[in-house]
């Protein structure tokens, strides 16, 4: 018979659904806005950040790194969109999110 550990916490890869919420209203452009590049970007820090503590504690999960490495490029693509288009909305979500950039 084979024994498996119980684990007394749950850890959700996932955002949320409240956390999330908490994001977009932190972030939005206006009441009904839900895919701003501005919340967008947000919401891949937020899960960029979860994956990164996740990684830190497994070092050994190459399908989490994989993904997180194409979190930070649909970010930075998104930045350089946000870049493009309005420079003041950049500079502000960047020091908004406390990111280096």
């Amino acid at each position: 018979m084979l024994k498996t550990p119980v684990y007394d916490t749950i850890v959700y890869m996932a955002i949320t659904p409240k956390k999330k919420t908490k994001i977009v209203e932190k972030f939005r452009t206006h009441e009904k806005d839900t895919g701003s590049s501005e919340v967008q970007i947000a919401l891949l820090t937020n899960q960029i950040q979860e994956l990164t503590e996740h990684l830190k504690k497994n070092p050994k999960d190459n399908h989490s790194r994989r993904g997180l490495l194409g979190m930070v490029a649909q970010r930075k693509k998104l930045f350089d969109y946000l870049k493009e288009k309005n420079i003041r909305k950049y500079n502000a979500l960047v020091k908004k999110l406390g990111i280096k950039r």
